[in-house]
């Protein structure tokens, strides 16, 4: 299926590694030009030659942490009019919230919802213009299905989905969707460091807790990066545009929920 995407460019954050970069290879296998967004330089420019080299596309690589006022700024001098923004950024640390401070809380939310809305507002009325966009933020299955050690992660991802809600229904009518994507368990660093924070408090064996979540769903292994790329770039096409304000859960069929 030709996605219709061809030509148009995305800026796509956190994507050296995991899922963002599933995302970058998926959306330029397609025709797009992207500009990846990662604060590890190295990892960055080898992500980005990785995609050049097999796509031909035009790619640009911001060494920035995106969620500071200058990394936004420097991904948005690369990239100023993305007909495409990823929005993804790392989660915070696992925990008991009874250790949290104030301070954990709020960089939390800068992380994980302050941040996508700051990409948004700053990019959505030139999609709408233009009478295209799609906007895409990576979220967590933890939305859906709360993980009681990722509380940080639960409440800031939910303030997003609610802003997301909202907006997502003023914007498609001029073809500008707004989706979340929210991943289950997938091969990334992300879910070694989670796996380690719940073994740790458990004092058991890291391979048992993994092998327990394993047991958990029903496709009976871990998700790949690559497929969940594949399910934002068609999220992006242009067969999406009746698509909006929604949550896809991508798990592997852990979620129990009819709803």
């Amino acid at each position: 299926m030709d996605l219709g995407i061809r030509g148009k460019s995305a800026l796509v954050c956190a994507s050296s590694k995991g899922l963002g970069r599933g995302c970058a290879f998926a959306l330029a296998r397609e025709g797009v030009n992207v500009t990846l967004v990662a604060r590890g330089a190295e990892a960055l420019e080898k992500t980005a030659a990785e995609i050049r080299s097999e796509t031909g596309v035009t790619v640009l690589a911001v060494a920035a942490d995106i969620v500071t006022p200058a990394g936004r700024a420097a991904a948005l001098a690369a990239c100023p009019q993305p007909d495409i923004l990823v929005n993804n950024a790392g989660g915070p640390p696992p925990g008991d919230f009874r250790n949290w401070s104030r301070d954990d809380w709020l960089a939390a939310l800068d992380a994980n919802m302050l941040t996508p809305i700051e990409l948004i507002k700053a990019t959505v009325d030139g999609m709408i213009a233009r009478k295209f966009g799609r906007i895409v933020n990576i979220t967590s299955g933890a939305v859906k299905a709360p993980i009681d050690v990722l509380g940080l992660s639960n409440g800031a991802r939910s303030g997003l989905t609610g802003f997301v809600a909202g907006l997502s229904r003023k914007t498609v009518a001029h073809n500008v969707t707004i989706n979340n994507l929210l991943p289950g368990f997938f091969d990334t660093n992300r879910i070694a460091t989670v796996i380690g924070g719940q073994a740790k408090a458990r004092n058991v064996p890291y391979e048992q807790v993994l092998a327990e979540r394993v047991a958990t769903i029903p496709a009976g292994r871990i998700g790949n990066p690559e497929e969940f790329g594949a399910a934002c770039a068609w999220l992006c096409s242009t067969h999406a545009g009746f698509i909006t304000g929604q949550n896809w859960l991508l798990d592997g069929g852990a979620y129990p929920g009819t709803f």
